[in-house]
């Protein structure tokens, strides 16, 4: 006679190995046998949870809308080093953009696509819309919202018929009295159907039923209060669930309000709180480390990556950080050291070849430099990296004197990318040494409309005005490129002789 196991524990069993679809379809089972399950249903509800499920900590991204219409700013004008939002808050410790590239927002270029960096604070309307939200697309995010509905219509596909909890019938005043249900309810609302009124209307009549006691529905009521941009109501929240119980997520959240808050000063003092309670925990040291290297300061960010790393030696974070910090202040042998210890790691893919390729080139170790971008090409996932691996091909081939394969390399960058800014700037100084003046100009003027924060295109194309004799035209270049880069020496030689040259008229 054959025992079969309950189908409780089988579902518990497939979704403690985190196969949630076998698991959910079993319980949709035993909960047409018995409607009113309650076991059955909290699994099901934990189960399609989880396949929705985004860690809040590090999700941030800010669409058009919050940048534009914000009006949480403490100061219009911040002092230098207190804000996230005025480019020119580096705190001088930092490469200079004449050595390491800068975003649109005035930020140096980091070594780890994080959601809050390739994006920035756009002064304009315009810029904002021109600006890639995410690494991985080219167009910006038109809200923050627009991720979480289409995570909500998304998630419908798990069940055919309809949802699988019909919110709009549910009594949530019920609900909110049984905690180990109410809980896991709570996460189905806010992760899976993306209903965030409903999540805190749960939340907060759980909090009353727990007579304010309950920490961990605090921090709910403070991640929906921060969903819904109130910011001050998520911060209360937050600091009272920490005053009840020291938990690290808390010190995230609230750390994050306060960087949305522009208050990155505050958001470290509270990090540096939390490593008083929990000393050399990775979270906490990589949070500040973060808000370190927005703020331009690279060498205290630099100690805090390598803090995280004596804590936790794979944090490829870190790692890769520190590896492109090392690669832009002129050591490219030490961050080959540490591309290479990714490449240990298992990490494997195009944007660690492409860097292993120009660390390779600038440490001279010329017979591995075009294998890895041979690799790099090999693994290009989209057209935006193909176009960046053949614009650093080109680089090369410049460096080595090689004029006809830089230019067919450039020329195949912006076949994949027609945005790529400094494949047109680099392609103007080529055509500019064929002595096609006019097509270089173009090229230039093309660059410096794509990318108004390099200085580069700017600069190039004042030289070029003034050589062709439309020095109103380089004046005006050169203003932009000294906005761009104040301290470019170059660039500040070339006003003074235009500013002399028209006092003589």
């Amino acid at each position: 006679m054959e025992v079969s196991m309950d189908p409780l524990f089988v579902a518990w069993s497939y979704f403690r190995r985190r196969k949630l679809q076998q698991c959910s379809d079993i319980c949709s089972k035993i909960l047409q046998d018995s409607p009113y399950d309650q076991a059955a249903w909290s699994l099901k509800t934990r189960a399609l949870t989880e396949m929705v499920y985004i860690d809040e900590i590090e999700m941030d991204q800010e669409g058009i809308a919050e940048m534009m219409l914000d009006e949480s700013a403490i100061a219009q004008v911040a002092r230098p080093g207190t804000s996230l939002r005025l480019p020119g808050t580096s705190q001088g410790a930092g490469p200079s953009p004449a050595v390491r590239p800068m975003t649109q927002s005035g930020r140096p270029i980091t070594g780890f696509v994080r959601p809050s960096t390739q994006s920035g604070r756009p002064g304009t309307m315009e810029q904002a819309i021109k600006t890639p939200r995410t690494a991985s697309t080219a167009r910006p995010i038109t809200s923050a919202s627009g991720r979480f509905v289409r995570l909500g219509t998304a998630s419908m596909l798990t069940n055919p018929e309809g949802p699988f909890i019909n919110l709009s019938r549910l009594n949530l005043a019920k609900y909110s009295t049984k905690p180990a249900m109410s809980r896991t309810l709570f996460e189905y609302i806010f992760h899976h159907e993306n209903d965030v009124r409903n999540a805190l209307q749960l939340a907060a009549q759980a909090t009353e039923h727990a007579q304010f006691k309950d920490w961990w529905w605090k921090v709910q009521l403070g991640k929906c209060y921060y969903r819904l941009g109130l910011y001050r109501e998520a911060e209360k929240q937050f600091r009272s669930a920490l005053n009840q119980l020291e938990v690290v997520d808390t010190y995230c959240y609230l750390a994050k309000v306060y960087q949305r808050l522009d208050q990155p000063i505050i958001a470290l003092n509270l990090f540096k709180q939390g490593l008083d309670h929990f000393p050399g925990e990775v979270i906490l040291l990589t949070g500040i480390a973060r808000i370190h290297e927005e703020m331009n300061n690279m060498v205290s960010a630099t100690e805090y990556y390598k803090e995280v790393l004596k804590q936790d030696n794979t944090h490829v974070e870190a790692i890769a950080c520190i590896g492109s910090n090392h690669f832009y202040t002129d050591q490219p042998e030490i961050a080959l050291r540490f591309y290479r210890r990714l490449l240990q790691m298992g990490v494997y893919n195009c944007q660690l070849y492409n860097n292993l390729g120009l660390c390779c080139f600038y440490a001279q170790q010329y017979d591995m430099t075009l294998s890895s971008f041979e690799r790099a090409l090999a693994l290009v996932s989209s057209d935006d990296e193909q176009a960046d691996v053949w614009y650093n091909i080109g680089h090369v081939a410049v460096g080595i004197g090689e004029v006809t394969l830089a230019y067919q390399c450039f020329k195949l960058a912006l076949a994949f990318n027609n945005d790529h800014a400094e494949a047109y700037n680099n392609l103007a100084v080529l055509e500019l040494r064929k002595g096609r003046v006019e097509q270089s100009k173009a090229f230039l003027q093309t660059a410096a409309s794509l990318s108004p924060h390099m200085y580069e295109p700017h600069y190039n194309l004042s030289i070029l005005s003034e050589k062709m004799g439309d020095l109103q035209s380089s004046y005006i270049a050169a203003l932009k490129s000294e906005d761009a880069f104040p301290e470019h020496a170059n660039t500040q030689q070339l006003l003074k002789q235009l500013r002399e040259h028209f006092a003589m008229l």
